[in-house]
């Protein structure tokens, strides 16, 4: 595993009243859940990164407002003509 770092002014944890363990967690969560919506992630490799199982990440999308559909209307038809 890979550690990544991150400097965050100040001001910013004080803006949102949040602690560095806090919002070095909703990060983690916020890049998943934005490197699935732009396809750059599979939803369990996101909810692997987001360090919860895959189904719990993907309930949790509706929180941000972010499909857990990524198929084209295209890729759709197929699926349900080959199901």
């Amino acid at each position: 595993m890979s550690t990544v770092q991150l400097e965050i002014p100040e001001e910013v944890l004080i803006s949102l009243k949040e602690t560095p363990a806090t919002i070095a967690r909703e990060m983690q969560i916020l890049a998943a859940v934005k490197l699935f919506e732009l396809g750059k992630l599979s939803s369990g490799r996101a909810a692997q990164l987001a360090g919860m199982p895959r189904v719990q990440f993907l309930l949790l999308l509706g929180k941000y407002q972010v499909s857990p559909f990524s198929l084209t209307t295209e890729e759709l038809e197929r699926d349900v003509q080959n199901a």
